[in-house]
């Protein structure tokens, strides 16, 4: 078992993607088993440091809406405290995690067509970066796209969009391609239906209002709830004594209802 350590029962898959990469997924299993029930994956912030945070930043989400019955998943993709970690392996990441849950849908008791993925900062800027750039893909099987990696919801806490920043500050041997990793310089409709969440005063604030400001107007349906006076990462279990983490799990679960997504 993982050395990582959950407050809830989860179970733990490994797969193998390419060579002797693996990639982590933490299942929160619903109590009620069924077939075709929805799934939500979670990509955690922090990623691109060396001292990352881990799939547990969402433990607490993830146990509330496998209470609702929703196979939540926590995905320990590749980070800051890999060896020669880049994003855009962490990129690919969320490509295979995407693919390995529909494959085994089945398996999981899963409905292949409510996919939900949630990202928060670099866990969300890897998210959108999965759909809007196709090129990068560690499975040669999928070449051919024959299992879609496009999550069918989307919900973003606060994510860099600049990926010329990104690139600038932390991986500077990715400059010289920078625009072509940074959705903020890539505007097209692409984007399923997408809850974003930020805080007023959050670094990223001004960022992501411009970047869905554009993206909407090329078509891509986004809610934006922001919270007045609210910082990065406002939203975690055990700051602000949860009022912000029960609020956004709030609006997160009123936005799945609205499309049927649990009940």
């Amino acid at each position: 078992m993982s050395k990582l350590k959950f407050d809830f029962p989860v179970s733990e898959r490994t797969y193998k993607v390419i060579e002797d990469r693996k990639l982590k997924l933490f299942i929160f299993e619903p109590e009620v088993k069924q077939t075709d029930r929805p799934a939500i994956l979670f990509f955690n912030g922090g990623s691109f440091k060396k001292n990352t945070k881990s799939p547990v930043q969402f433990q607490h989400q993830a146990n509330y809406f496998a209470s609702k019955g929703m196979v939540a998943i926590c995905v320990d993709y590749r980070n800051g405290s890999d060896k020669d970690f880049l994003p855009t392996q962490a990129i690919t990441d969320v490509k295979s995690a995407i693919r390995w849950v529909r494959r085994n849908s089945s398996e999981l008791g899963v409905d292949p067509n409510k996919i939900v993925v949630c990202g928060s900062s670099a866990g969300g800027y890897v998210t959108i970066s999965s759909i809007m750039f196709k090129d990068f893909n560690d499975e040669p099987e999928y070449s051919n796209q024959s299992i879609d990696h496009i999550p069918n919801l989307l919900i973003i806490f606060a994510a860099g969009m600049d990926g010329v920043d990104i690139m600038r500050r932390r991986y500077p041997q990715l400059l010289e391609n920078a625009t072509k990793l940074s959705p903020i310089h890539n505007m097209k409709k692409c984007l399923p239906r997408t809850l974003w969440i930020c805080g007023t005063a959050d670094d990223f604030y001004a960022q992501n209002l411009d970047f869905i400001t554009q993206m909407r107007d090329k078509g891509n349906d986004i809610t934006f709830k922001t919270f007045e006076g609210m910082e990065h990462g406002f939203f975690n279990y055990g700051k602000h004594q949860n009022k912000y983490f029960h609020k956004t799990r709030m609006e997160m679960e009123k936005y799945l209802h609205s499309f049927n997504v649990i009940s």
